[in-house]
């Protein structure tokens, strides 16, 4: 249902505003990678605007810092509807290293509504090409099976009833394993 309501939302090109809400510059060096000629996403109808009056996606980068939080407000609310916002990088996704310091106030979420997280320290630029190519329904989801496997160690259990005084040693006299 939502692929199909992207397809008629933006079944034209798509617009971005590309939005630093103040990290290291890492996602922006990526996001700017993927608008370069050698990724060349204007083949999929992907274009950067300078404001974000134009833009239909806004991309953010960074956490959001009490700084300017107001300002990434005032961009989100001067997009025209429908509009995507999607938080790339470990530090728009959670917070990153900084979630806990006093100029940040945590995750894009708390300031704009994030539709996509495409997470990583920094996401690769194939990696953001596809998660905006998975939001707009151009490539099917690929999700890889997770096996989970419980590892044993041998780790000694020791009991104060398994103890044995040998003269002036203290021996234990069972040692089992987890």
């Amino acid at each position: 249902m939502l692929q199909n309501l992207c397809h008629k939302m933006f079944g034209r090109s798509l617009w971005v505003y590309h939005a630093n809400s103040g990290g290291c510059n890492g996602c922006d060096i990526e996001v700017l990678n993927v608008l370069t000629p050698y990724y060349d996403v204007e083949r999929f109808g992907i274009k950067l605007v300078g404001s974000p009056r134009h833009a239909d996606v806004m991309l953010c980068q960074g956490p959001a810092m009490r700084s300017t939080a107001n300002a990434l407000r005032r961009a989100y609310d001067a997009m025209p509807a429908p509009k995507l916002v999607f938080a790339i990088g470990s530090c728009a996704c959670g917070g990153g290293v900084w979630f806990d310091s006093y100029s940040v106030l945590g995750p894009v979420e708390k300031v704009v509504p994030v539709k996509y997280y495409i997470p990583g320290c920094p996401p690769r630029p194939e990696a953001i090409i596809y998660g905006v190519a998975v939001a707009l329904g151009l490539v099917d989801k690929k999700v890889a099976p997770v096996t989970f496997k419980q590892l044993e160690f041998s780790i000694p259990l020791y009991h104060p009833r398994d103890l044995q005084k040998e003269g002036d040693m203290v021996v234990y006299a069972k040692l089992d394993k987890v």
